[in-house]
């Protein structure tokens, strides 16, 4: 089975609405996520691609896949972290993404770091 702990990686999310990019009269919902990859692990793993799930509030789905992040392919080393931030469009106000980062460890072992389910949402405007 082997040390679970070797290949552990901890994501956590946060997210803004972007109103100066966005324009409701369009249905053009823009949002930023900034996310933190930590390597709670006991080797070093780089990431090497991404693949997103987006679902807007009409349930339609995009998928992104692509290598790296923001250009980077981050090499972490136990007790490193990695922070970028990114942005998405919606036709809705509400929606939610998921997806997972494909890593190598230092031994060659390729493994999945997944990001749970999140939401992105405009926040209620009071009059």
């Amino acid at each position: 089975m082997g040390d679970s702990r070797k290949n552990h990686i901890t994501v956590s999310v946060n997210t803004a609405y972007l109103a100066e990019q966005s324009d409701p009269n369009v249905e053009r919902y823009v949002f930023a996520y900034t996310i933190t990859i930590a390597n709670t692990g006991t080797q070093a793993a780089q990431l090497v691609s991404r693949h997103w799930v987006i679902t807007d509030a009409e349930e339609r789905v995009q998928e992104v896949r692509g290598l790296g992040v923001v250009g980077e392919q981050p090499m972490l080393k136990p007790g490193e972290a990695f922070e970028y931030t990114s942005g998405t469009a919606l036709n809705t106000p509400v929606g939610t993404m998921r997806g997972s980062y494909q890593m190598i460890a230092a031994d060659g072992e390729h493994f999945d770091a997944d990001v749970a389910s999140f939401v992105l949402a405009m926040p209620r405007t009071l009059h």
